[in-house]
């Protein structure tokens, strides 16, 4: 079973991420979160999928497009470490990153499943990394990084956006 990373194999700000994942086994964790995200978003009408909770913050569907955008940098960047590519991987402003998809042109469903393939693409590159090459260290956004940081870094990345979708978001819809 994967272990979970040192904190020294990360930088200090991923910790908020890597925090909000449970001990237990990593592929199960992936999979219970893209049932839990599945549940949530089912269902979300066009409209609501624009509602913004405060003025300049992303609307429902940004946020969604967000999530799969950064998981699948995240699984790059866990794919090239894991390789042992030792290529600088740069860094993505996250904000140019939504602006671009034009998320709010998109229909909800194609945006959710969108990360629904990105998150089972995860989850098979999880499952066949060969065990040694999870200690990998590369170098992202400047930053040492190793392989299992990122796997952990996936999950605690969608498990952040989770409770402001609830809190902020979902429950204005009700």
């Amino acid at each position: 079973m994967l272990q979970r990373p040192n904190q020294s194999e990360y930088p200090e700000y991923y910790v908020p991420y890597l925090s909000l994942v449970q001990e237990g086994n990593l592929l199960q964790i992936l999979e219970e979160n893209l049932t839990e995200i599945e549940e949530l978003f089912k269902g979300i009408s066009e409209e609501d999928g624009q509602f913004r909770y405060a003025p300049n913050k992303w609307s429902i569907k940004e946020v969604l497009c967000h999530m799969a955008d950064t998981e699948r940098v995240m699984a790059y960047r866990l794919l090239r470490i894991g390789r042992g590519d030792q290529t600088p991987l740069a860094g993505f402003n996250e904000g140019h990153f939504v602006e671009g998809s034009q998320a709010s042109q998109l229909p909800i469903q194609n945006i959710l499943d969108d990360f629904v393939a990105v998150r089972k693409a995860s989850i098979t590159l999880i499952q066949n990394m060969p065990n040694e090459a999870w200690t990998n260290i590369g170098q992202a956004n400047q930053k040492e990084t190793t392989a299992r940081a990122f796997a952990y870094i996936i999950a605690g990345h969608a498990m952040h956006h989770m409770k402001p979708l609830n809190e902020r978001y979902f429950v204005n819809l009700k």
